[in-house]
């Protein structure tokens, strides 16, 4: 069938009903970024043929090239056989306008936590630039940590993993968006590489994934890192100040 369609589709629009039928065929899960098959085959198609991601309608019957077709037709081919995120075959995931690299070392992110960040946490935080010292526990690729960095500019964060392979995820998206001089990426299992640090904020989106749930999830969340997600217990952060346990993956500032 994809030999056919490198023969006889030649535009946009016939490359997007393609997708879109092989997607639907192959009961794909979207779940990182799209939520159906049609928004998947459009931003896949858009970044493969490096067209702005929100102007599909203006290049539907634009006719492609041999090798922009062999290009679309391997990223629908690999989607659907690999089962793989489409952030992990366009290296980029997108939180708001904030754009990250991201790869199969790091989770895609996904963070609610992201939308409160944008608002710089209010109304739970009054001054944004009093905070000084910012915590992400569990970074990942750094995005939250970055977004953090941005929202608090008055702001030094450490940005907390256990993987060095994440680490130097999150090391590329903090070179890319200049932010080495007030960010620290720290190996450490939660806080047993920070003692004596004290934060006026911390933040974390934390493996949270029981074993049960982990074992039935669709194929693209099993092929995100299992460090990342699985758990099989929620986390406890505690305030030595005043002995309250919250979810770790609340958000708090210090009491």
């Amino acid at each position: 069938m994809f030999e056919q369609a490198k023969n006889e589709l030649s535009t946009v629009r016939d490359m997007m009903r393609f997708a879109v039928s092989r997607f639907t065929e192959a009961e794909l899960f979207f779940g990182h970024g799209t939520d159906n098959a049609w928004d998947e085959a459009a931003y896949l198609l858009l970044h493969t043929l490096k067209l702005p991601l929100d102007r599909l309608e203006p290049f539907m019957d634009a006719r492609l090239t041999s090798d922009e077709r062999d290009a679309v037709l391997k990223v629908i081919k690999r989607r659907i056989a690999a089962r793989l995120p489409a952030a992990y075959l366009t290296n980029e995931a997108w939180l708001g306008d904030c754009r990250f690299y991201v790869d199969e070392r790091v989770i895609v992110p996904r963070s609610h936590i992201a939308e409160l960040l944008h608002e710089q946490l209010s109304p739970w935080i009054d001054d944004p630039w009093a905070i000084k010292n910012v915590l992400d526990l569990c970074t990942g690729s750094g995005c939250l940590a970055i977004l953090a960095a941005l929202a608090f500019p008055e702001s030094k964060v450490d940005a907390v993993d256990l993987s060095p392979d994440a680490l130097a995820v999150a090391s590329r998206n903090v070179d890319d968006y200049g932010l080495t001089a007030r960010m620290r990426l720290i190996l450490s299992d939660a806080f047993t590489g920070i003692p004596g640090e004290c934060y006026d904020l911390i933040i974390s989106n934390p493996p949270y994934v029981k074993a049960e749930s982990m074992a039935v999830l669709p194929e693209e969340y099993r092929r995100e890192p299992e460090l990342a997600l699985a758990s099989g217990w929620m986390a406890l952060i505690s305030c030595e100040s005043c002995s309250k346990k919250l979810p770790a993956t609340s958000i708090r500032t210090a009491c």
